[in-house]
C-alpha cells in the first residue's frame, strides 16, 4: 500500500486575508487511505431508537419510542420511519450574578484517538493480508499497547473514534461495519472493538468517551468510493448512502448529510442512542464537523432550505438553527437514556472575532459561527452541554489567534454556567517547522507546551487539555514534548 497522502480541507476565507488573519482548517486533521481493494456499498435502514435502547430509556423512565424498519422493496426505495423524540425540560442556568464555583475533580488529561483513515488506529498491517485470528490479534494487542503507555503518561481519558464516517466501530443495527477495521464495510470484524476499548481503559482507571462524526458518509467522491457504497444495499444494516440517498450530499469533496434535513438529524440521534444505551461509555463528544465546505465545494442546500427554511431572516440563520437542533435532541436523548454519560463538542477554537461580535474574541480568524454555522458559545450558556474542548493550536506568539487570548476568552463564557472547559492542544505541530510558528521547534517545542500547560492547569476555569493526536506521541519530532509530558503528568 502507498504511504497515506495529506488530504487537506481547502481553507475558506471567512474576512479579507492577510499576513496574520486565520482561515478556517480542520485542524483535526484528516488523511485519505481509501484503496481500490475497499470497495464498498450503500445502506436501507430507518429507525429512531433500537428495541434494547428503548428497554434501557424505559428502565429509566424515559418515554423514548425505538423503531427499526429494515426495508427493502423492488418496487419503491425504503422509506424511514422515524418519531420525534419526547421534550426534556432544560435545567436552567445559574444566574450570573451567582457563578457556579469550580468543582473539585481530577483535571482532564486526555487524547483523541483517531480511527478514521486508520490515522491513529488500527494499524494498518494488520487490515493488509493478514488472517482474521492474526488482525484481531494485532489490533487488540495495538489497543493494549497505546493504553499502556497513555497510561504512564498520565492520560486519564482516550476520546476514542467510534463514528469516523458512516460506518461503525461497535455492533451496530444501523451503520455497518467500518471498513477501516476489516477492508470491507460491513465485514465483521470478529469483536467489539468499542467493547474491547472500554474493557481494557476502565481496567486502567481510563475513561472513555465516544467520539462520533456526525455528518460525515466518506471521506472522498471517487467513483470507486460511489460503487464501494452502493455495494452496501444487501448488507443489513446498508449504508446510509443508498437507504436515504436523498439525505446525501457534497461538501468539502466528501459525501455528507444535508444537516437541514430533520429526519437526518433523527438519525443521527438514534446512532447516539444506540451506543449510549448499550455501552458503559463514560461520554459521548461531537468533532467540529458541522457543515463542513470548501472553497471548491460546497453544500449545496438551496432545495432544503426552500423546503425547511422559512422564516429565517437568512440562510445562515437557518444553518445555525439545523445544528442547534441536533446539539439539543442529542443532548436530551443522553440525558434521558444515562443522565450520567456527559456530552461536550470539540469546536474550532474561535467562536467569532470581536472586529464582527462585541462578544467575540480578540482575535483574526475564521469563526465556527460563520464558517461551521455552529454557535458553540450558545451552548454553553443553555446548559446543553456537560462540556466543551475548543481546538486552540496556535502558540502564544500568533497574534491572529493567541493561544492566551483565547483559552481566558472561553474562560469567561463557562464561568457562569456548569459547562467545564477542556482545551485542545495542538500535540501535532510540535516539532514540526513553521515560518509563522516557529516556537513548536524550539528546544523540541517544550518550551511552548510548558506555557500553555501551565495557563490551563492556573487558569480559573479550566479543566484540563486534550492533546491532538495519539499517534504523534510516537513520532520522533516530538519525543522531548513526550518526556516532558511524562515527567508531568506520569509521576
Amino acid at each position: 500500500m502507498a504511504p497515506l497522502k495529506p488530504v487537506w480541507r481547502r481553507p475558506v476565507l471567512y474576512s479579507v486575508p492577510s499576513a496574520n488573519a486565520l482561515t478556517f482548517n480542520q485542524s483535526h486533521r484528516e488523511y485519505s487511505s481509501l484503496r481500490p481493494d475497499q470497495i464498498k456499498l450503500e445502506f436501507i435502514i430507518a429507525l429512531n431508537l433500537i428495541p434494547a435502547a428503548a428497554s434501557v430509556a424505559l428502565r429509566r423512565g424515559a418515554a423514548l419510542a425505538a423503531a427499526l424498519l429494515l426495508v427493502s422493496c423492488a418496487s419503491e426505495p425504503p422509506r424511514s420511519l422515524v418519531t420525534p423524540f419526547p421534550p426534556v425540560t432544560k435545567q436552567p442556568l445559574p444566574p450570573a450574578s451567582q457563578p457556579v464555583q469550580p468543582q473539585a475533580r481530577q483535571p482532564m488529561r486526555g487524547v483523541w484517538l483517531a480511527t478514521v483513515s486508520r490515522l491513529d488506529w488500527p494499524p494498518v498491517a494488520s487490515v493488509n493480508g493478514a488472517s482474521p485470528a492474526e488482525r484481531i490479534r494485532m489490533q487488540q494487542q495495538s489497543l493494549i499497547d497505546k493504553l499502556d503507555k497513555l497510561k504512564s503518561l498520565g492520560i486519564n481519558t482516550v476520546f476514542f473514534q467510534v463514528k469516523p464516517d458512516a460506518t461503525a466501530l461497535w455492533s451496530s443495527k444501523i451503520l455497518p461495519w467500518s471498513d477501516m477495521l476489516t477492508g470491507r464495510i460491513g465485514e465483521d470484524p470478529g469483536y467489539d472493538p468499542l467493547q474491547f476499548m472500554l474493557d481494557e481503559a476502565h481496567k486502567r482507571g481510563m475513561k472513555v468517551h465516544a467520539w462520533f462524526n456526525p455528518y460525515r458518509v466518506s471521506v472522498n467522491i471517487k467513483p470507486s468510493t460511489a460503487s464501494e457504497l452502493n455495494r452496501t444495499l444487501s448488507l443489513h444494516p446498508a449504508s446510509v448512502f443508498v437507504l436515504h440517498r436523498d439525505w446525501i450530499r457534497t461538501a468539502g469533496d466528501r459525501y455528507v448529510l444535508d444537516p437541514g434535513i430533520p429526519e437526518a438529524r433523527d438519525w443521527i440521534t438514534s446512532i447516539v442512542a444506540e451506543v449510549v444505551a448499550h455501552y458503559p461509555i463514560d461520554g459521548v463528544q461531537f468533532d467540529d464537523y458541522f457543515y463542513a465546505e470548501s472553497a471548491g465545494s460546497l453544500l449545496n442546500d438551496s432545495q432544503t432550505f426552500s423546503r425547511y427554511g422559512q422564516g429565517f431572516a437568512s440562510k445562515a440563520d437557518w444553518r445555525r438553527h439545523n445544528t442547534q437542533q441536533l446539539i439539543e435532541q442529542v443532548s436530551r436523548t443522553i440525558k434521558q437514556l444515562k443522565p450520567e454519560v456527559e456530552f461536550g463538542v470539540s469546536p474550532a477554537g474561535v467562536w467569532r472575532n470581536l472586529s464582527h461580535d462585541p462578544a467575540g474574541s480578540d482575535t483574526r480568524g475564521a469563526a465556527a459561527y460563520d464558517e461551521a454555522y455552529a454557535d458553540t458559545r450558545r451552548w454553553v450558556q443553555q446548559g446543553l452541554l456537560d462540556y466543551i474542548a475548543p481546538q486552540l493550536y496556535w502558540p502564544f506568539s500568533r497574534q491572529a489567534a493567541r493561544y492566551d487570548v483565547l483559552a481566558k476568552w472561553w474562560a469567561e463564557v463557562v464561568k457562569p454556567t456548569r459547562t467545564r472547559l477542556y482545551i485542545g492542544l495542538a500535540l501535532y505541530k510540535v516539532g514540526e517547522p513553521s515560518r509563522i510558528e516557529p516556537d513548536w521547534t524550539l528546544q523540541g517545542g517544550v518550551p511552548e507546551l510548558r506555557k500553555q500547560l501551565d495557563l490551563n492547569e492556573s487558569w480559573p476555569y479550566i479543566d484540563g487539555t486534550i492533546l491532538f493526536r495519539e499517534n504523534y506521541l510516537n513520532q520522533p519530532q516530538t519525543q522531548q514534548a513526550v518526556s516532558y509530558l511524562k515527567s508531568r503528568w506520569g509521576g
